[in-house]
């Protein structure tokens, strides 16, 4: 009778390491790296009381017979591989160094601080929960210096042996350069990270929807430029042709307001043509070129805007230039207002010129051609995306950038006064307050305390002085708002008070002035009556305070309106209250103060 064959023993610590090393290569940045797997009974490489020992020829060197959890042998094996990707075993002919235990014990943690992050598998328990700042040479150092501390004296894969060892090389072919591979895998994980968290793709090992060019363009810009990164990050592509079409938008256009920008899908262009056109829209809403226009021509400005921003970006070689745009090199290192200013004599020909959106019409939108919806502070969002985006362009030595874009980058970054600061220095500067007068004839009330020692006294004559005052012009008609009246009113009472001004002169105006006379500034609001009639006239209530005696004639003028009055000629020294992106029909000769 013959015996039945006996059943195979299962090698658990096989499966366990082949589990392990599955687990190892789902992560296609470590995947990325080259390696062979030694795990022969006879290695003498192996380590006897640990898991794993890489050496610089890009071998991994197993103990055959170690029972470990899956998830042990994959952090182990991530551990050795990124000895490999780190460049602590790199590949050299000769006669090598070995590295001492303090070098062995730096790398060892650089690599473990790294995979707290980067989690492979399950860490162990005897190793610590955190590790010390610094790379490998400045660690090493240190504890050359100080001594290695016990808790990371052994926390590599190999026990109390070193886990990296140093061969003399004598290969036939040169060795693979794993600290590339490592770094372009790593790039491409965190690519395909930031496709995943912008809803381009499903999940990190799934496959990327072909991209439409515009859409790469971006994406180049939040990978690998850091000067607009940053912008390119928050900003939204509106790729619709019928859109497009409705609005006139021949290749692009941008609505700073929205963080938007509207592309052309009909019109055809190379991913470095798609590179300079975003490149441009970012600059015009990251610049707020459409803020800055004030009382100039808008097309006029968006244009002289153009010429500046492509001259930039030729210099700085983003992308290329399609046919048809603006630039002259005769206007390079010159600003948007300066350029405006040469191009503005012959508005007839300039109007001829066509931007991104199409011949005579601006690039620059005023509002979003979309549905609402909830916005974030954009001055501090442009101002922080360009201020971080220069930071990291010159930290990383990225190329030179042109002098005048980096000044308009500086300055942004120094934002300008609030309205309600900027009113203030100038009732600083214009509406005096009364000085007190120092006398020895009125001793000063701490002098009880030390009667040998003479002081003055502070006080204002009891004789009759001129008190300081300013008038207020205050539009009152339908249009104006109640919030700007709130704002504009409870701000002139405040710093009226700390003036110590006792009254003001108020001329209320719609379709003709009304003289209230000197009124207390805490009473002004109470007395306003706003009106059912759309525009105002301004010019006969500062025509009355031109000519009204018991007005001072350094006395200033403040006018509050929101732009839909006539044009007016003030010739006394005065300033304009208005809502945050309201305009004046005219130049105004002194400071406009806008309410947010």
């Amino acid at each position: 009778m013959s015996r039945s064959p006996e059943k195979k023993k299962r090698d658990l610590a096989g499966e366990a390491f082949a589990e392990g090393m599955r687990l190892l290569k789902t992560n296609p940045a470590l995947a990325a790296v080259e390696f062979d797997v030694c795990r022969r009974e006879d290695c003498r490489l192996a380590p006897r009381d640990g898991l794993v020992v890489a050496d610089s020829d890009g071998d991994l060197h197993v103990h055959p017979q170690r029972l470990a959890e899956p998830a042990a042998w994959a952090w182990a094996l991530a551990h050795a591989v990124l000895h490999l990707g780190f460049g602590h075993v790199p590949a050299l002919k000769g006669k090598r160094t070995q590295p001492d235990r303090f070098d062995l014990a730096a790398r060892c943690v650089v690599v473990n601080r790294f995979l707290l992050g980067f989690t492979i598998g399950e860490t162990p328990e005897h190793l610590p929960a955190s590790y010390p700042d610094g790379d490998e040479e400045q660690l090493a150092a240190r504890w050359r210096r100080d001594g290695i501390p016990a808790v990371y004296e052994h926390c590599g894969t190999a026990g109390p042996e070193p886990d990296q060892l140093l061969l003399g090389w004598a290969g036939w072919s040169a060795p693979p350069d794993w600290q590339l591979a490592f770094a372009t895998a790593l790039t491409r994980t965190v690519s395909a990270a930031m496709d995943m968290a912008g809803g381009r793709r499903d999940s990190l090992d799934g496959e990327l929807p072909r991209q439409r060019p515009w859409q790469s363009a971006l994406s180049w810009f939040i990978s690998s430029y850091p000067l607009l990164g940053g912008i390119a990050a928050g900003i939204t592509l509106v790729a619709d042709a019928e859109l497009a079409r409705t609005h006139g938008i021949a290749i692009a256009a941008v609505d700073t307001e929205a963080a938007e920008i509207y592309i052309n899908p009909l019109r055809r262009f190379d991913d470095e043509e798609w590179r300079f056109i975003l490149a441009h829209e970012m600059l015009h809403a990251a610049l707020r070129h459409g803020d800055r226009c004030g009382t100039r021509y808008p097309l006029l400005f968006n244009v002289a805007c153009d010429y500046v921003i492509n001259g930039w970006l030729n210099e700085m070689r983003i992308g290329t230039m399609p046919e048809g745009l603006l630039h002259d090199p005769e206007l390079a290192g010159l600003s948007g207002e300066e350029v405006y200013d040469r191009i503005a004599g012959d508005l007839r020909r300039m109007r001829r010129l066509a931007t991104l959106r199409g011949k005579g019409a601006g690039d620059i939108l005023g509002g979003p051609l979309g549905s609402p919806r909830d916005y974030v502070d954009l001055d501090e969002f442009y101002r922080r995306g360009l201020a971080q985006g220069l930071d990291l362009h010159q930290r990383q030595e990225r190329g030179f950038l042109p002098g005048g874009l980096v000044e308009e980058i500086r300055a942004l970054s120094h934002p300008p006064l609030p309205w309600d600061a900027q009113l203030a220095r100038w009732f600083d500067e214009f509406v005096p307050s009364p000085q007190p007068v120092r006398s020895y004839a009125r001793p000063a009330r701490r002098q009880s305390s030390t009667p040998d020692i003479p002081r003055a006294g502070r006080y204002f004559p009891p004789e009759e002085i001129a008190r300081c005052t300013f008038g207020v012009v205050l539009d009152t008609s339908g249009s104006m708002s109640r919030t700007l009246l709130g704002k504009a009113l409870g701000a002139i009472a405040s710093y009226a008070e700390a003036r110590d001004v006792p009254a003001a002169r108020v001329v209320f105006c719609d379709a003709a002035p009304h003289d209230a006379g000197y009124l207390p500034v805490t009473e002004i609001a109470e007395r306003v009556r706003v009106h059912g009639r759309g525009g105002t006239v301004l010019q006969p209530g500062i025509d009355l305070l031109h000519r009204a005696d018991d007005f001072p004639a350094s006395a200033p003028v403040l006018v509050i309106t929101d732009g839909w009055c006539d044009v007016l000629r003030v010739r006394r020294e005065h300033a304009y209250l208005i809502p945050q992106g309201a305009r004046l029909p005219f130049t105004a000769r002194g400071p406009v103060f806008r309410v947010s």
